[in-house]
């Protein structure tokens, strides 16, 4: 672990920069971690679905707003212990639009440090663009033409590439670790629909990720710091979190993504498998003025799958 934590921490320092992701950005980056690395499918010995909505630099018209359904649970094929997942994300951004969806493999090992799960991903990548959207000195909206600019479509076109991730995702009783690629075949969209072909590329995102659950003197409580970060190799962004988890129902924390934000996190398990998120960005860069932060909500059901009833687990997977 030392090893891993020691990794972490050179990874944060040699790629620490500004934060321009084509992936979308979310705080809750443990309950989103299906979307990012395959391997992490089945890892839970559960059937999970998680609904999460993202509402970002709210108070400023055209910023993102992100959608994202996902479902994953254990499977046993053809006698391997493994994991299979869905994705289905979309992802606004003014008059752009982004859908993923994709399927997802984990083929699980079992090591003297943990279960071990390497995963792929397959799926669609679709955009699409409406070039009839201005916006003003203002901050106003109106229809508009799409003129001035000869990479701007002169309507509403669409595109999809086929998209692949792979990712590996060691989990155990008290500790995860996380390594994957997103965009592996770098798929481009290409519209001819404008006065030049235009393109745009796809680029592989790395993600690295990490985290540990801290027993207290006092068992009701227990510390899970956390780390999460990506990079393109020509961008980074680092998160660091630390959640306080009181009688594995109510979890309270504070996640500080470098340069960007301050976010407060609370959960609750409302009942057995049942757990609700709220997460609150106070933005710290340039974004943030004259706005009023970004908003994330989530709902996730974990049904056991042992013997048929509930399990309740103590896991690092609450925030």
């Amino acid at each position: 672990m030392k090893k891993l934590f020691y990794f972490l921490f050179l990874f944060i320092f040699l790629n620490l920069a500004a934060k321009a992701q084509q992936d979308p950005q979310f705080s809750f980056n443990k309950e989103t971690q299906l979307l990012v690395n395959p391997g992490f499918a089945g890892s839970n010995d559960a059937l999970t679905g998680l609904i999460l909505n993202r509402y970002q630099w709210s108070g400023h018209e055209g910023t993102p707003q992100t959608l994202l359904f996902s479902v994953e649970t254990t499977a046993n094929i053809f006698g391997r212990s493994s994991g299979v997942g869905l994705n289905i994300i979309s992802d606004q951004l003014g008059f752009a639009k982004n859908v993923l969806v994709n399927l997802n493999y984990s083929y699980h090992i079992p090591t003297s440090i943990g279960e071990l799960g390497i995963g792929t991903s397959l799926g669609l990548y679709y955009v699409s663009m409406n070039g009839e959207w201005e916006t003003h000195v203002d901050g106003s909206f109106e229809p508009g033409s799409g003129e001035g600019d000869f990479l701007i479509p002169k309507g509403e076109v669409s595109q999809a590439t086929p998209d692949v991730g792979l990712g590996v995702y060691l989990k155990s009783t008290n500790y995860f670790a996380s390594l994957s690629v997103t965009h592996l075949n770098q798929g481009e969209i290409t519209y001819n629909e404008t006065e030049k072909e235009a393109s745009y590329p796809l680029l592989r995102n790395y993600y690295l990720a990490g985290g540990y659950n801290i027993s207290l003197a006092n068992p009701l409580f227990e510390l899970q710091p956390a780390i999460f970060a990506k990079t393109d190799l020509s961008s980074a962004q680092v998160d660091l979190t630390l959640n306080v988890v009181y009688n594995e129902r109510f979890t309270g924390g504070l996640s500080y993504r470098i340069q960007d934000a301050v976010a407060l996190l609370v959960g609750v398990e409302l009942l057995n498998g049942l757990n609700v998120g709220l997460a609150y960005d106070i933005t710290t860069s340039a974004m943030g003025r004259n706005g009023y932060g970004s908003q994330e909500i989530y709902l996730r059901y974990t049904l056991g799958l042992g013997k048929g009833r509930m399990k309740k687990y103590k896991s690092i997977r609450f925030l």
